[in-house]
């Protein structure tokens, strides 16, 4: 790398505009309706329009729309230029300085490199509560803020004046433009948080926003919400659409009967539907990098802190029945944690080249022959417990085809608890749960974004699984060979062999998305990490 090696945004930018334009059916001939209005659907209502508090996809969503960061993300995971023109990164890997571009937010207000440091700070400091403030823990000094030993005054961003950023990491990171462009980096207006305290971010009024859009309607409650075009917005000659108008549909067939009806424009399949219309040129199958999983309440509990009874219960899982005949609609069987396709060295997948397959593997004998060994170790003769997940469809096939896959090991009980989006994510955060299915999505192209979950002390690991070496695997990748590609590389292979030989959680299976998109919405942008889409650039066609 050389000194102060310039990424020319500017010139990225011309590139990505052909990339936009693949992404979506479209030509550059094709004439605009008159209404620019995208009908979007969501399975869950919008919990939050925090960003430092936001740890949702749905939330995550809105918020990228309606806001920017330095960087942003586009097709294939890549980040394209945000409120940031260009950057530079010194030869030692450890500074980064972004230039700004002149922008604004809804309210008028300059969006300035001060308004970085605000939202960066707000987000590490540990009364606010972030649960991805995680994610800064390479910027130098972040842990110490984070424990309370240090200021947020100490946090390793600065602004020189009032358009240049300039971040010190402790170490080199070779992903940091991809964090950037992740939602809970994005800047944040002072005077507006500080004057809404508690209520900044929990509906439409109550916030202000530098994106291509503004939140126009949501109540904090409402199953709909209105996105406006920004006006402010630094980018706004080139944003075609006016509104995008978010409908909650927890019922598939109801999605999909709007989606016929044209109260939709797109709609996401499941059961049965996308067996039903892959043939439709209107149909896409998503890439996705999540990964649904149980996550063992394994604090309190010594039936589940056994780890037999953990393998047992990962094990009575038929996953390819599962995925195959219950969920029909793309999704994967697991290699691990790590979804298939998120990282690839040297030709090779990360997936792949840290595989258990005992892990996922079904075997109902051994499972029995563990479960009964587990009893014995913990001085039981029965358990019981009750197994978390949404409210939604897919949670409830999930839920079902679990317990009756439990429900096969001797002496077992299992109750199923399907909850609202919003209450089953606030048990899971208070630890409030025996055994929850739960879905995470990676915020970046790396495994770092999925493995960084299940240290000790880290803010989602919800269940409390440890490991000593799990640890030291994560810390020597994240620093002492974080400049080092093959030995981080292998420190993290170790990592995940550690947590799925140890069956520190179960993966169930990596989500397809499959979909339906009316032939008229072009330019849509898709990206298999973070918040997955930008609107910036779609626009309606007449038919």
């Amino acid at each position: 790398m050389k000194v102060s090696s310039v990424f020319k945004l500017g010139t990225v930018a011309t590139f990505s505009a052909i990339l936009l334009a693949a992404c979506g059916s479209s030509s550059s001939s094709t004439s605009q309706a008159k209404d620019q209005t995208l009908n979007w659907m969501e399975a869950s209502a919008l919990p939050t329009m925090d960003p430092s508090k936001a740890t949702d996809v749905v939330s995550g969503e809105t918020i990228n729309n309606t806001s920017q960061g330095l960087l942003k993300f586009g097709k294939d995971s890549k980040t394209y230029p945000g409120v940031a023109k260009s950057y530079t990164k010194s030869k030692d890997g450890k500074t980064y300085t972004f230039n700004l571009r002149k922008s604004k937010w809804s309210n008028g207000d300059q969006v300035t490199a001060k308004d970085f440091v605000f939202g960066w700070q707000r987000t590490v400091n540990p009364k606010t509560g972030s649960q991805y403030a995680y994610l800064y823990g390479d910027v130098q000094n972040a842990n110490a803020v984070m424990k309370g030993k240090k200021p947020v005054s100490a946090l390793g961003i600065k602004a020189v004046g009032n358009y240049k950023v300039v971040v010190t990491l402790t170490h080199p990171v070779s992903y940091f433009p991809t964090l950037v462009a992740q939602t809970s980096f994005f800047p944040q207006n002072k005077s507006v948080v500080t004057k809404l305290g508690k209520k900044y971010g929990t509906n439409a009024k109550n916030s202000v926003y530098n994106g291509a859009f503004k939140l126009t309607y949501w109540t904090g409650t409402s199953d709909n919400w209105t996105l406006s075009k920004n006006k402010n917005y630094w980018d706004a000659k080139n944003v075609k659409l006016q509104h995008v108008k978010f409908n909650t549909v927890k019922d598939p067939q109801t999605a999909l009967s709007q989606y016929q009806s044209g109260k939709l424009d797109a709609t996401y399949l499941s059961g049965q539907q996308p067996k039903n219309y892959k043939s439709s040129k209107n149909y896409y199958s998503r890439n996705g990098s999540s990964i649904a999983y149980i996550e063992l309440n394994q604090r309190k509990d010594t039936m589940l802190k056994n780890k037999k009874a953990r393998q047992a219960l990962s094990m009575v899982i038929n996953r390819d029945q599962f995925v195959n005949k219950v969920l029909d609609d793309g999704s994967k069987v697991p290699t691990g944690f790590v979804t298939t396709g998120l990282a690839v060295r040297n030709g090779k997948d990360f997936a792949k080249e840290a595989a258990v397959s005992s892990a996922t593997d079904y075997n109902l004998a051994k499972a029995k022959k563990l479960w009964n060994q587990a009893l014995k170790e913990t001085g039981r003769k029965s358990y019981a417990l009750t197994l978390l997940a949404d409210d939604t469809p897919v949670g409830k096939s999930t839920t079902e085809y679990v317990q009756s896959q439990w429900s096969k090991l001797p002496n077992f009980k299992v109750t199923n608890s399907n909850l609202p989006y919003k209450t089953r994510l606030a048990r899971s955060a208070s630890h409030d749960f025996d055994a929850v299915v739960t879905l995470w999505g990676a915020d970046f192209p790396d495994p770092i974004t999925d493995l960084s979950l299940f240290t000790s002390d880290a803010s989602y690991n919800n269940g409390g699984w440890k490991s000593a070496t799990y640890d030291k695997d994560i810390k020597d990748a994240t620093t002492t060979n974080a400049n080092n590609p093959a030995k981080r590389w292998q420190n993290l292979v170790d990592a995940q062999k550690t947590l799925m030989n140890d069956q520190g959680v179960i993966p169930i299976y990596q989500p397809g998305k499959p979909q339906l998109v009316k032939s008229n919405v072009k330019n849509l942008v898709y990206f298999p990490v973070s918040s997955n889409w930008d609107f910036s650039k779609t626009y309606i066609a007449n038919k």
